[in-house]
């Protein structure tokens, strides 16, 4: 039994949704708690032919007996909350800490408004830049405080530290990516807080010592939505060569493509202390491994290229995505 956090290695969108739901079907956690900033940050889950665009409730929550929690150091839009318990129909099962920051309709206004936020910066316009400025400045709502959350609200902390100690299984779920950190990333083009695998924990109330592994995902082929630095940027002409044209799950501005970011990969795995590495888009490296779910089943080229990416991350390659289907992955965790 332990508790596993799922991270973003380098500029979002790596795919974590997907990693997150696949673990969750084969660890089978009693909870999944998600840390992170708030709704500025979207997962995309693929089961069957249905996608699932998510950007409040944890990814997590294609697997049915898992309690869904958001932890305290996330911010709550109530709007966004509510509709996707909805759509997910995931009433009756998700939580949230009394204690989170809450997004409110002019935070959003000031957002969207606001020229460096939204056009420097390339802001999602979700409004949790504003939100967490005024919940720095202890003059924001909290979750606790909105009538129409309190059917919702629990100590998330308590919760998920109880689990823990009873020997459950717990995944406590990343968003954004490491490069877009406060702390770490590419300032002043970043999010509003710290993004990486210390932060994920403080922010659902685990302290260091009961954290059992931390995956690290990275894409083959990283992305980057809106502005700021991308060392490895290809041009619009390379990545159109690759067949390459992705969307942001929550802006929906096509991503910029890049090539694979050897030091950015290792800076990452240090910072979040990787033990476990994920890497998705293999197929993208060689289409022939396009729904492969065995490593005998990968390519001369595929294999190369993760060869090169576990040295490069110095910590083993756990998980491999093959597609965007939930059961195109190659799991290599037993083996490690």
């Amino acid at each position: 039994m332990s508790c596993t956090i799922i991270v973003g290695g380098f500029f979002g969108d790596e795919g974590k949704g997907k990693i997150v739901a696949h673990i969750a079907h084969q660890d089978h956690p009693s909870i999944i708690s998600r840390g992170g900033v708030g709704p500025n940050a979207g997962h995309t889950v693929t089961v069957g032919d249905q996608n699932y665009g998510v950007r409040m409730i944890p990814s997590g929550f294609v697997y049915p007996n898992a309690k869904l929690y958001i932890g305290s150091g996330v911010l709550v839009d109530p709007r966004v909350f509510l509709r996707e318990i909805g759509l997910l129909g995931v009433e009756g099962r998700v939580f949230v800490d009394g204690r989170c920051g809450v997004i409110e309709e002019e935070h959003v206004e000031r957002d969207q408004s606001s020229d460096h936020l939204a056009k420097k910066i390339g802001s999602t316009g979700t409004g949790c830049g504003p939100a967490n400025s005024d919940r720095v400045l202890r003059v924001s709502r909290q979750a606790k405080d909105v009538p129409e959350l309190s059917p919702y609200i629990i100590d998330v902390a308590e919760d998920v530290n109880a689990a823990i100690d009873r020997g459950d299984n717990v995944l406590l779920e990343g968003t954004q990516g490491f490069g877009i950190s406060l702390y770490y990333g590419t300032y002043p083009y970043v999010t509003s807080k710290d993004t990486s695998a210390s932060q994920i924990a403080a922010d659902n109330g685990v302290g260091p010592t009961k954290i059992d592994d931390v995956v690290v995902v990275f894409k083959a082929y990283p992305t980057r939505v809106g502005e700021g630095p991308f060392q490895t940027e290809m041009s619009e002409e390379e990545s159109n060569t690759l067949g390459f044209q992705e969307f942001g799950t929550v802006t929906h501005r096509l991503r910029r493509i890049g090539g694979w970011d050897a030091k950015m990969a290792r800076y990452s795995a240090m910072i979040n202390g990787c033990t476990i590495a994920a890497i998705t888009g293999i197929d993208h490296i060689d289409p022939a491994c396009f729904g492969a779910t065995s490593y005998d089943e990968l390519t001369p080229k595929a294999i190369e290229f993760l060869k090169q990416a576990e040295k490069d991350i110095g910590a083993p390659i756990g998980l491999i995505s093959t597609g965007p289907e939930l059961s195109q992955i190659i799991d290599l965790r037993d083996e490690l």
